[in-house]
């Protein structure tokens, strides 16, 4: 995959969050200024925590979209998750870390140094960029949801594109956080008791927390390598059984290789009576059903093999585990590849395979 065949529209929805977020940094800055709060000065320092995930995010995207070459066959895919890993780190220790701690300080010294009107509309001015923002992300997370038949929240939960996931869930967590920063000035503000908005830092620092560790989680079961979701999966099987050659898929195995690229590997018994030219005709024919319909399949590996009682069984029960398969991605793509399957009669370990 060349570097300009990266996911624009995965691009486009980082750099928007990058801008709202910048945008919301300098508007939090210009306040602090004026109100001499220090409260605001702190949450400026924040969204310039999140802006530097947002470069971690278009990092990920573009490191990731390398093609392949001698010393990495399969890609740079996988660099995209560290990134994306690194990401969600910086959100739980730079964005989560400071609230919790600003709320506690808060709580201790009980002082309010700034402008309640001026924070007002900080948080007013903040929340309608990060609405733009995250009306970019709901309208990407749509689309994909219906190119794939499922719906928005199974998509997210399965995508293997963490970068849209990450941008959706920080816009959705900082919308949360606002009305919570809103509140919780509103009855400092009424009491008289900054006790009120220092817990409702803390409670946004949790808030940071939770979305943290959900992305820190997605991105290290890609790393490991992560399976395609089971419905995938079946379908992919289907796909191989119903060529005319093929007796049964002794085992299938899948592992996403990126944001965009899908490995399939198979062991299959083709029928005995099946020629060496027939079993090259039907790998072909495999390779181009399971590309057209998945662009997303990047490599195809089949090997030819002699079924015993029992084989591959071990492999399929692995695939079909609730932990790597349920939180498996639902989207990822490369175009597809090349399979050239071997005669029954060559060689057991002797893989077809190939790279379109």
């Amino acid at each position: 995959m060349a570097e300009a065949e990266v996911n624009s529209e995965s691009v486009g929805t980082v750099v928007v969050a990058g801008a709202a977020n910048l945008a919301i940094a300098v508007a939090k800055l210009v306040a602090g200024i004026i109100s001499g709060s220090a409260a605001m000065l702190s949450e400026a320092a924040h969204s310039v925590a999140d802006t530097t995930t947002e470069v971690l995010l278009y990092l990920a995207l573009r490191r990731g979209a390398r093609p392949a070459d001698v010393r990495h066959p399969f890609g740079y895919g996988k660099e995209s998750y560290v990134w994306a890993f690194l990401a969600a780190l910086f959100t739980f220790v730079a964005g989560a870390g400071f609230a919790i701690t600003h709320g506690v300080t808060t709580i201790l010294v009980h002082e309010h140094s700034g402008d309640y009107l001026i924070s007002y509309v900080v948080l007013a001015v903040s929340f309608a960029i990060e609405s733009v923002s995250l009306a970019r992300a709901v309208r990407q997370v749509r689309g994909e949801s219906r190119r794939w038949g499922t719906t928005p929240r199974r998509f997210l939960r399965l995508t293997a594109d963490t970068t849209v996931k990450a941008v959706f869930l920080e816009d959705s967590a900082a919308l949360i956080g606002l009305l919570i920063a809103g509140v919780g000035l509103g009855l400092s503000q009424w009491t008289g008791d900054e006790l009120f908005d220092g817990v409702a830092s803390i409670l946004i620092g949790l808030l940071l927390l939770v979305v943290a560790a959900i992305l820190a989680r997605s991105n290290i079961s890609l790393l490991v390598g992560r399976a395609v979701p089971e419905r995938l999966h079946h379908e992919i099987e289907r796909e191989l059984a119903g060529l005319p050659t093929v007796d049964r898929v002794d085992t299938l195995l899948t592992m996403q290789l990126g944001p965009d690229d899908i490995l399939v590997a198979a062991k299959i018994d083709f029928r005995d009576e099946a020629t060496g030219a027939d079993i090259e005709a039907d790998a072909d024919e495999a390779e181009r059903r399971l590309t057209d319909r998945y662009p997303e399949i990047g490599y195809v590996f089949l090997d030819p093999t002699r079924s015993l009682p029992g084989a591959g069984r071990h492999a399929r029960r692995i695939q079909q585990e609730p932990g790597p398969v349920r939180d498996a991605p639902l989207d990822t793509a490369y175009p597809g590849p090349a399979a050239d399957a071997r005669p029954p009669d060559g060689p057991s370990d002797q893989e077809a395979d190939g790279r379109r």
